[in-house]
């Protein structure tokens, strides 16, 4: 947890907005930190909550092996607020009752304060809010007040006494207008919080307990040329300065050009970095493999040989930094046991342990678009801080099949393409994420008067707040021929290009 906060902490229960319940909680300027919702009373203490948030959920209050918070929970005295499961669960253990909905509310539902409320002021009254349940708070336990209806069930209700709340409506959710309000009431009204989290006072406090941890040690940092590592560097470089070392690896899986173009870009930020050419022994060790999973364990496996080798030559170093983000701590921490492991995750596993040493993750607590402020902040270049995310694995997940010199340069031919004309058409920092993937098929073609038989290349451009799901992003179709156009004409060996019109879920965004 981030020192010298306040802190509200999110009790997850499953529901499918939890996260964006900690981004709100955030824009507002407190400290927001989810965790499972069977975390004890105890563990809940010992991170000093100003305030609890139960989030929604798909299950029942009354169904067997439903989620259940541990019952002290309530008792902490400090203000709870509880959404749509979470509200029904305060019913649930306070006394009131919970009831299957003969009308289930999904979508916009008018809400109605029907009561002088500490969490509704200054909110409209009727206003939209978003419902997605099945069960209804039926009853509110005794000493609560309905402060809000709705046609089909109770809205809101509230025990000032108890500094208890709960809604059955969903406000972190952007269809709910007024939603941001209802939980600045919460924050600023019932807890009594000062808001002062912001990425000016991230920097100080992380940088302070670097600087504590580190003493007067030394550490090593792994770049990819991402905008996570590259914050994580700049943040601990401030701290320590040239006692941090940081390698870029160049496995041959970059972009065209980009481990040049980084490397200058990292050394004009002054930081202290060793670039280290290692293509051939990627493509190597690639020779012959077609299966996505084995292509990222031998890339993190080659990578843990060629750092440490580099790290070698530093002398004695007792910290890793790596650029991993709360979304990747939330993922590893499943709400009802292990998670199905999609794919191997981007931070290379097994370094901390094989070289003995101790993990700096000055970003852990942050969301991708906290990690582009703090790097605007710490004055970055805005090439590194708006670079769209980049697969550890590199352009080895991007050609789907075989890994070779001919197939990596003809991608990166077509991807330097789809980038130049986003940049052209201003669309770049208008999306998440976009690249070229080379496909395994060749495709019928007529190039002047010859009958071509090549490759074919799928473009991919999603929109996201941060990578958990995804929608594709509907290009402007004149920028989209213009790819279409420069591909087949530039990039010799491509006849045919695709858009990928798949969101995420079902779909991953990399297509392995």
């Amino acid at each position: 947890m981030v020192p010298n906060h306040e802190t509200v902490i999110i009790l997850d229960f499953g529901g499918q907005y939890t996260q964006l319940i900690a981004r709100r909680v955030r824009e507002l300027g407190v400290y927001s930190e989810i965790v499972p919702f069977n975390t004890s009373v105890e563990e809940i203490k010992r991170k000093n909550p100003r305030g609890l948030i139960l989030s929604g959920g798909p299950a029942s209050v009354y169904e067997e092996g439903a989620p259940h918070p541990d019952p002290g929970t309530l008792d902490m005295g400090v203000p709870v607020l509880g959404i749509c499961y979470g509200a029904q669960l305060l019913a649930y253990f306070l006394g009131g009752e919970v009831k299957p909905s003969s009308r289930r509310e999904y979508g916009y539902s008018e809400v109605k304060t029907i009561a002088e409320s500490r969490l509704l002021a200054g909110v409209p009254s009727p206003m939209k809010a978003w419902m997605s349940h099945g069960d209804y708070l039926s009853r509110p336990p005794e000493g609560f007040t309905i402060t809000a209806a709705t046609d089909a069930a109770i809205g809101a209700v509230e025990s000032v006494e108890r500094n208890l709340y709960g809604v059955q409506f969903h406000p972190e959710v952007a269809h709910t207008p007024y939603g941001k309000d209802i939980l600045r009431n919460f924050l600023t009204g019932v807890c009594q919080l000062r808001c002062d989290w912001t990425m000016a006072s991230f920097i100080e406090t992380t940088v302070e307990d670097i600087r504590r941890r580190v003493g007067n040690g030394r550490a090593v940092c792994g770049l990819s040329g991402g905008v996570d590592s590259s914050v994580a560097a700049a943040l601990v470089a401030r701290a320590i300065g040239d006692r941090q070392t940081c390698i870029f690896v160049d496995t041959g899986l970059l972009r065209k050009n980009e481990f040049e173009e980084v490397i200058e870009a990292y050394r004009e930020m002054g930081l202290h970095v060793v670039g280290v050419a290692a293509g051939e022994r990627f493509l190597t060790k690639l020779a012959c493999v077609a299966d996505p999973e084995r292509k990222r364990k031998i890339i993190g496996n080659e990578f843990i040989e060629v750092f440490q080798e580099e790290a070698r030559r530093l002398g004695e170093v007792e910290f890793l930094v790596q650029g991993t983000l709360y979304p990747d701590v939330i993922e590893s921490v499943s709400v009802k046991g292990p998670s199905a492991v999609i794919k191997s995750h981007h931070n290379v596993g097994g370094l901390p342990e094989k070289m003995h040493l101790k993990l700096i993750e000055p970003l852990r607590e942050l969301f991708k678009d906290e990690v582009r402020r703090v790097g605007r902040a710490l004055g970055l270049p805005e090439e590194i801080v708006s670079r769209h995310p980049f697969p550890g694995p590199g352009l080895a997940v991007r050609i789907l099949g075989e890994v070779t010199a001919d197939r990596v340069a003809l991608l990166q031919e077509a991807d330097k393409i789809v980038i130049e004309e986003l940049r052209r058409a201003d669309l770049y920092d208008k999306v998440w994420q976009a690249f070229a993937v080379l496909l395994p098929v060749s495709t019928v073609g007529v190039m002047g008067d010859n009958r071509t038989y090549e490759n074919a290349i799928a473009i991919r451009a999603v929109d996201s707040l941060d990578g958990m799901t995804a929608d594709w992003a509907r290009l402007d179709w004149e920028a989209l021929q213009r790819m279409s156009s420069r591909i087949v004409s530039e990039v010799r060996g491509v006849n045919r290009v695709v858009y990928d019109i798949s969101s995420k879920p079902p779909s991953t965004i990399e297509w392995e």
